[in-house]
C-alpha cells in the first residue's frame, strides 16, 4: 500500500536520470542546456520522431512538412484519434461555421462564470443522454476533468484504488489530492476483489475505484461487466475514465459501459472530445447533485476558460453523427479486427477490441530508429517510450480509423515486415 505522500506515483524518465545526477551540484540553468543536447543528439542520428509538422487537414493521409528532406510529403496517418473521421467532416465544419456567425470565436471566461453559453447547455444535456446520467460538466480539456475529478472529489479519510494501467492525468490528480492511494494488477479480478476486501475494513470514508473502458497504450477493454459488480458488492465509487470507448464501442455509441451492458451502473463517467470528436475537450457525466458540487469544487472548472463556441458546435455535431450513422462504428471496428490480423505477427500486446492496436518493440530493434524507417516509408505512426510505459516495453501505437482502406492496413503491414527485416533498425 502506499503511503500519504503517493511515492510509487513518481515517475523520472530513466535518459533524465543520469541529467539530474550530473547536475545536482549545478545551478538550476545547468539541466536545460543538458537536455538541448540530448535532443540534438536524437536529430542528428535520425531517431526523433516528435512534433511532426502536418500542413493538412487530418484524414487518412496528411501532408507533412519533412526536415529532413525539406519538402512537403504525403502519408498515411496511423497516429490520430480520429477515429470517426470527423476532424474534417463537411457536417461538422458547417456547423462550426454557423455557430462562429452566431456566437463569435471566443467567451473570455470560465463556465462557472460569464462562460456558460446556450451551446454549452445544449452539450451537457446530449452528454449526460449518451452517457446515461443524469448530467455532465464541460472541462477545457479531458486531463482538466481527471484533476479536477480527483482533486474535489477526494477526502483525507478516502481511499483510491486504481489499476496500475491508469492514465497520466488520474495519477497527476491524485498526486495533488495526496489521498492514500493503492494500485491493482491491470485488469486481475482476484487482486482488485483482495485489495477492495481489505481496504473496506480500514477506510474510514469513501473507497473510489479508478478504471479505463479502453486502456490507451495496449488497446485492451476492461472487463466491466464484472469489474462493476465487484466494486458494488464493496460500496465503494466508480471512477470510468472512457476517453477511447465513447462513439466507438456500444450499440449507440456511448461507450464501453454501454458494450458491457453496465451503463446505469456507473458512478461518474469521464470522457473526452480529443479522440472520437477530433476536437479538444472533456467532461464527467453523474448524478445531477453530484456535478452540480463537481462544478464549485474542481478547480480545473473553476479556473479554466471555457470551450469555444466553435468546439461546443463541432462536439454536438459530432454526437448527432454517432447517434445516426452507426455504419461508421461498424466500418471502424471491422478495420480494426482486419488490421489486428494483418498485424498480429509484429506481436500485438494484448487484446485489443477498439480502435488502439500496440506492437510490442522487439529487443532486438531501435525503437527510435524502427519508427524513422516506418517514417521514410510514408506511414506515421507513434512510438512509445518511457515515462509513457515502463523500460523496456516499449511499443508502436497504432490507431484504426474508419476513413482506413482495406489497402491502406496492408501497406501498414507490408511497411512493418520490411522495418522487422531491415538491418538498419537493429541495436548496434
Amino acid at each position: 500500500m502506499a503511503n500519504s505522500k503517493n511515492e510509487w506515483l513518481t515517475h523520472e524518465p530513466p535518459n533524465l536520470r543520469s541529467f539530474i545526477f550530473a547536475t545536482k551540484s549545478m545551478k538550476n540553468e545547468g539541466f536545460v542546456p543538458m537536455f538541448s543536447q540530448f535532443l540534438r543528439g536524437l536529430k542528428d542520428h535520425h531517431a526523433y520522431s516528435y512534433c511532426r509538422k502536418v500542413i493538412s487537414p487530418q484524414s487518412r493521409e496528411v501532408m507533412i512538412w519533412d526536415e529532413e528532406m525539406a519538402r512537403e510529403r504525403k502519408m498515411l496517418m496511423f497516429a490520430s484519434n480520429n477515429y470517426l473521421g470527423l476532424a474534417n467532416s463537411p457536417y461538422v465544419k458547417e456547423k462550426v461555421k454557423a455557430a462562429i456567425d452566431q456566437y463569435g470565436v471566443g467567451l473570455g471566461g470560465p463556465p462557472l462564470l460569464n462562460g456558460y453559453t446556450k451551446l454549452m447547455v445544449e452539450l451537457e444535456e446530449r452528454l449526460a443522454h449518451l452517457k446515461h446520467q443524469e448530467s455532465a460538466m464541460v472541462f477545457s480539456s479531458g486531463y482538466a476533468a481527471n484533476v479536477g475529478m480527483m482533486v474535489a472529489l477526494t477526502q483525507d479519510n478516502d481511499h483510491v484504488l486504481c489499476d496500475e494501467l491508469s492514465h497520466a492525468s488520474f495519477f497527476d490528480g491524485l498526486r495533488m489530492t495526496q489521498v492514500p492511494a493503492t494500485k491493482f494488477a491491470h485488469n486481475d479480478l482476484v487482486d482488485l476483489e483482495n485489495k477492495l476486501a481489505q481496504l473496506s475494513k480500514t477506510t474510514n470514508d469513501t473507497l473510489f475505484v479508478g478504471i479505463e473502458g479502453v486502456y490507451s497504450m495496449d488497446g485492451d477493454l476492461a472487463p466491466l461487466d464484472k469489474i462493476i459488480p465487484i466494486i458494488k458488492k464493496y460500496n465503494a465509487f466508480s471512477l470510468l475514465d472512457d476517453a477511447h470507448g465513447t462513439g466507438v464501442l456500444g450499440n449507440t455509441g456511448s461507450g464501453t459501459a454501454e458494450h458491457f451492458g453496465v451503463e446505469h451502473q456507473i458512478d461518474l463517467s469521464m470522457g473526452t472530445f480529443s479522440k472520437s470528436f477530433a476536437m479538444t475537450g472533456g467532461f464527467l457525466a453523474g448524478s445531477k447533485e453530484l456535478i452540480d458540487y463537481l462544478r464549485f469544487f474542481a478547480r480545473s472548472y473553476m479556473f479554466s476558460a471555457a470551450l469555444t463556441p466553435a468546439t461546443l458546435a463541432a462536439v454536438l455535431a459530432g454526437i448527432d453523427i454517432v447517434e445516426n450513422q452507426p455504419e461508421l462504428r461498424e466500418h471502424l471496428l471491422d478495420n480494426a479486427r482486419y488490421a489486428i490480423q494483418k498485424l498480429q505477427p509484429f506481436g500485438v500486446i494484448s487484446n485489443p477490441e477498439a480502435a488502439i492496436i500496440a506492437l510490442k518493440v522487439p529487443d532486438w530493434i531501435d525503437a527510435r530508429k524502427a519508427n524513422h524507417f516506418i517514417h521514410e516509408q510514408g506511414i506515421f505512426l507513434n512510438v512509445i517510450e518511457y515515462p509513457a510505459v515502463p523500460e523496456g516495453q516499449e511499443r508502436f501505437r497504432i490507431s484504426v480509423t474508419t476513413e482506413h482502406s482495406r489497402q491502406d492496413i496492408d501497406r501498414l503491414a507490408e511497411v512493418m515486415e520490411q522495418c522487422w527485416q531491415s538491418q538498419d533498425v537493429k541495436i548496434a
